[in-house]
């Protein structure tokens, strides 16, 4: 097949290995990635805080950066920005009154899946360790992002992938449902409200004994990882698809490196700031 990369925002400009991670593991299954170059903002940002006139041309160059490019189906490892391209997109589009702009948003969102469930629903991915060489000798747990559990009805498409990775010990997260407190411009609208969901999902993690939590959001590990630093715990965070894409020949981060690839590699090498 012939995929679209989505990026995403945070992941284009904080956590570029997570896009190399999704890439790798593509690929590794035989398939073209292709980037279409106009893509940006997916907009979800300005739509969840209820700016839609402000998310009208940023929703309209999304669907004209996809609609640009020669793909089957597009994926982008982020459950909520998936969701908005799936859900709000045409939605938003309907409310202003633009018929046209809704039904080449709604023909965009159809093609577009997060990571987990375009291995698992379209690919045939059930054995991470036997389909992809994954490998991760770590002892981990996993949180549930918002947006993908009540919006795209993942369900355990992330964890189970988790599983099946030679290596991996994957501890049950006590109240996983629970919100992180993120919540994009809630954590900081709401920033008390949000510390305090933030402190009970890491007293959760912490619990588990797992030496890294693992999500399929950057947003909400960001936000998870952040907490944890401040609180002065080992305990980091990493994005499923990297750990899917780690292998025996080119691990990933272990568990205490760092949040994202630069910095692990950085510390891991001992050229932290240069």
């Amino acid at each position: 097949m012939k995929i679209a990369l989505f990026a995403t925002c945070i992941v284009d400009a904080m956590y570029p290995s997570t896009a190399r991670a999704t890439v790798s593991i593509l690929e590794r299954l035989g398939h073209d990635v292709v980037f279409p170059a106009g893509q940006a903002c997916c907009g979800q940002m300005h739509l969840n805080s209820g700016y839609f006139p402000e998310a009208v041309p940023v929703v309209r160059n999304h669907v004209e950066a996809f609609e640009a490019e020669d793909y089957d189906v597009a994926v982008a490892p982020s459950g909520s920005c998936v969701a908005s391209v799936k859900h709000q997109h045409a939605m938003l589009a309907r409310s202003v009154g633009d018929s046209d702009l809704e039904s080449r948003a709604a023909a965009v969102g159809a093609r577009t899946y997060e990571l987990s469930a375009l291995l698992t629903d379209v690919l045939g991915v059930t054995d991470a360790a036997a389909q992809l060489g994954s490998w991760y000798p770590h002892r981990i747990t996993y949180h549930p992002s918002c947006h993908g559990m009540r919006l795209l009805r993942l369900g355990d498409r992330q964890a189970n992938l988790l599983r099946t990775v030679e290596g991996l010990e994957l501890e049950p997260l006590p109240e996983a449902d629970q919100c992180c407190g993120f919540g994009g411009t809630f954590s900081l609208k709401n920033s008390d409200v949000s510390s305090a969901m933030l402190a009970d999902k890491n007293a959760n993690i912490t619990a588990t004994g797992a030496q890294l939590c693992s999500g399929g959001d950057a947003s909400c590990l960001m936000h998870i990882g952040g907490g944890l630093s401040r609180e002065g715990s080992s305990i980091t965070t990493l994005h499923f698809a990297e750990i899917l894409a780690s292998t025996h020949d080119h691990p990933a981060p272990p568990p205490g490196a760092g949040r994202d690839g630069a910095r692990s590699t950085a510390r891991l090498t001992g050229k932290a700031g240069q």
